[in-house]
């Protein structure tokens, strides 16, 4: 009776393996990036774009596939290509970050990103990882369950990716270099966009309007990205009620809403159902400007529903909450939690190896110009975390240097804690020139493999308070908490959600407060941290976690592709 059992059993193993190698894939695609001469706004301009399209090609998979996407550089510009989100284990050289984990792709050559999505499902996306490119080189990354594995919510009748964006009638390259060299700050882009079109309250935009055709009673799974560069954006659909089902491509407890606040960087799938009488509706954007009292381009992008047997009446158009209104955007980002126990979800990590506290905010950094800079007592606008003002390497990339053990291209010195403590979001101390002033330096956090990391992430007042979207590459973080002023370590510990936070890759840090983040370190490389406004990150709100190996192969950093670009 043994042999039977032991082969009928040797016959589902089998059959087991079978059936998973079956569902997973390698998609392949090919990136042609070049210049393309694009019609907005009464006006042509000259954008960089993949395969002739804006926003970029949309990529499907489902979990357990490999991708590989080659990248054909054309364009006059350096160029890498960011897979946000993703968690790229054991697979750092396919990140993409600029100097952090590979050389650039010089123009004229190209370069293969290859790995596999693992233990991932939802709406992630892609973009450049060079200077301002990512405003026109971008698209959306879907990662459905794979085969015989469904969603935890009803199934949909249609997916629709809903990308935010913004545009300049510039040459974005030239908008960064112009602030960079006066030490100010950028100009503001001139439009958001919906799917790459402004809506119909830009001027010439009449049809440049994203529409979306919907059937009465039918259920549509819009996968929203902010693409944008610089601003976080409140969303509504007008007379309709959206439910989050995921963020981050983290499964969520289903959270009604009738509005969707949405920093740079991060990703929300809503479920909206079709239920309103026969007619046209607006989906609508525009900025939630934590500080008004820094510029902002204060305009609107919209977007129209359409019913089937709609007539042509005007559509209705949704009320947005005020540009500043910061307890709509607090009320939405601290109610959403985790689907405990869904696909996917990892409890979270308990015991804490690796405690930081570290400050986030703006600086300055002094005037190298013959004359006066444009920022702050007429210095160089700048920003760092825990004072320290973060500067990519220039002759080779971080992750090289850790794989090779070369040494003067970073140092593992970025401290746990700000070297002087201060009354952190008290306005007084906006113009402190004690404390105004950061150093730069390519400054990392060398952790353990597989350390638990907790961080109170503290926003500042110097200059100005504002909120910030943090984002972490290669891992998801769980948020415990977060809340407004100064963290309390007494008080505030309290409020640790430690059974169903929301899990993510991208944080917006309160303005005039904090959150706690706590992650496991199980992914060795160089791992980039950083601000996800683009008018931020090259003034220095950055650093980066260097992860040691493992003790055993399948916890070790592989060797770079021979195709990896020098620089």
């Amino acid at each position: 009776m043994a042999r039977p059992v032991l082969l009928l059993l040797c016959t589902f193993v089998v059959l087991l393996a079978s059936s998973t190698m079956a569902s997973a894939a390698i998609v392949e695609h090919s990136f042609d990036v070049r210049d393309l001469t694009v019609t907005r706004l009464c006006r042509e301009q000259v954008i960089t774009a993949v395969n002739g399209s804006l926003p970029g090609p949309t990529i499907h998979v489902q979990e357990g596939d490999t991708l590989v996407v080659h990248v054909y550089n054309k364009s006059p510009y350096n160029l890498t290509i960011h897979w946000h989100g993703v968690f790229q284990l054991l697979s750092a050289w396919a990140d993409g970050p600029d100097m952090v984990t590979q050389c650039p792709i010089r123009p004229g050559t190209k370069y293969t990103y290859k790995f596999k999505i693992i233990q991932q499902e939802g709406t992630l996306w892609w973009h450049a990882h060079v200077s301002w490119l990512r405003a026109t080189v971008y698209g959306a990354l879907i990662i459905r369950p794979r085969s015989g594995h469904s969603y935890p919510f009803p199934k949909p009748d249609k997916e629709v990716p809903i990308i935010l964006g913004e545009w300049w009638n510039a040459n974005v390259i030239d908008v960064e270099n112009q602030a960079l060299a006066s030490g100010g700050g950028p100009n503001n882009s001139d439009a958001y966009t919906i799917n790459g079109k402004p809506g119909d309250l830009y001027p010439c935009s009449q049809d440049q309007t994203y529409k979306l055709n919907v059937k009465q009673g039918k259920t549509y799974l819009l996968r929203i990205i902010n693409a944008a560069l610089n601003n976080q954006l409140f969303y509504k659909v007008a007379n309709h009620k959206l439910t989050v089902v995921a963020v981050d491509a983290e499964y969520t407890k289903p959270y009604v809403t009738d509005v969707v606040v949405i920093a740079p960087g991060q990703t929300a799938d809503v479920l909206l159902t079709a239920n309103q009488p026969v007619g046209s509706y607006y989906m609508a954007a525009h900025p939630y400007a934590s500080q008004p009292a820094i510029p902002f381009a204060n305009t609107t992008t919209r977007g129209i529903i359409v019913y089937d047997g709609a007539t042509s009446a005007a559509p209705i158009m949704p009320v947005l909450p005020a540009f500043s209104d910061t307890p709509t955007a607090h009320k939405f980002y601290s109610n959403l939690t985790g689907l405990k126990d869904g696909p996917n979800w990892v409890p979270v990590p308990l015991h804490v190896d690796e405690h930081m506290f570290v400050t986030v905010g703006l600086a300055l950094d002094r005037c190298r110009n013959n004359g006066t800079c444009l920022g702050q007592n007429g210095q160089r606008f700048s920003a760092s975390m825990n004072n320290a003002s973060f500067m990519f390497p220039t002759s080779l990339s971080m992750l090289q240097a850790f794989f090779f053990n070369v040494d003067g291209i970073y140092t593992a010195d970025f401290p746990d804690k700000p070297p002087v403590k201060f009354d952190y979001t008290n306005a007084n101390v906006s113009n402190d020139t004690s404390l105004l002033f950061a150093p730069k330096s390519t400054s990392v956090k060398k952790l353990k493999f597989n350390a638990t990391v907790e961080m109170v992430l503290q926003n500042t007042a110097l200059i100005a308070i504002e909120n910030h979207p943090m984002h972490l590459h290669g891992f998801n973080f769980h948020v415990l908490a977060q809340g407004f002023g100064n963290y309390n370590p007494k008080r505030d510990i309290k409020k640790y959600n430690l059974v169903n936070p929301q899990r993510r890759n991208t944080i917006a840090v309160p303005v005039g407060g904090w959150a706690v983040i706590r992650f496991q370190a199980n992914n060795p490389g160089v791992w980039f941290m950083h601000c996800h406004l683009d008018v931020h990150m090259p003034w220095g709100l950055a650093t980066a976690f260097v992860v040691e190996n493992g003790p055993t192969p399948g916890t070790r950093l592989p060797p770079p592709p021979h195709d990896l670009p020098q620089c």
